[in-house]
């Protein structure tokens, strides 16, 4: 090992701390709609067109973590601004892919992914938001921190799907 390759694992979870758009832990927390050109460790990449031939809920389990601009959650409840379009049979989590999340939303989402996968770690889980956009990677990076052994990132997102011709259903956030 060269010393500047040492110097790197040593010090590579301080230089991730020291750019502004990351965590320590390595999640982007800042400045969400941005290229992204690869999916996070222990983590697939899934082309459009290859999670369109899977059932949704019975091939895999499609989860939205887009944001809700302008949204209030009341408890359990969710006041959306605006309706929001997803991929069929999606699980819609908004907020789920932000950094750092609170104790609530992290908690539902977590919750909610065990009860989908019926607390099966190895169960194909598609995580998506739309195209160039860092939630879907952080969440993705969430559930693998979580034991999901069987993550694949969208990261053309909704809009991949769209731009194939394929529908977006207004969807309400997961329960």
């Amino acid at each position: 090992m060269t010393l500047l390759a040492g110097a790197m694992l040593c010090c590579g979870s301080a230089m991730a701390a020291a750019d502004p758009l990351f965590d320590g832990d390595g999640y982007r927390i800042a400045h969400y709609r941005g290229p992204v050109s690869q999916p996070p460790d222990g983590v697939g990449r899934i082309a459009p067109s290859a999670a369109a031939r899977l059932r949704p809920d019975r091939d895999a389990i499609f989860v939205d973590v887009a944001p809700a601009e302008g949204a209030i959650r009341d408890g359990r409840q969710w006041r959306l601004a605006a309706p929001h379009r997803s991929i069929p049979h999606s699980h819609w989590f908004p907020e789920a892919g932000r950094a750092p999340l609170s104790p609530e939303v992290a908690g539902w989402f977590e919750n909610g992914v065990a009860r989908l996968a019926g607390g099966d770690k190895r169960r194909m889980i598609i995580v998506y938001c739309f195209a160039d956009c860092w939630m879907s990677w952080n969440a993705a990076k969430r559930l693998r921190a979580l034991g999901y052994s069987n993550i694949w990132w969208l990261a053309e997102g909704s809009d991949g799907w769209r731009d194939l011709g394929l529908p977006l259903l207004t969807v309400q956030p997961e329960r």
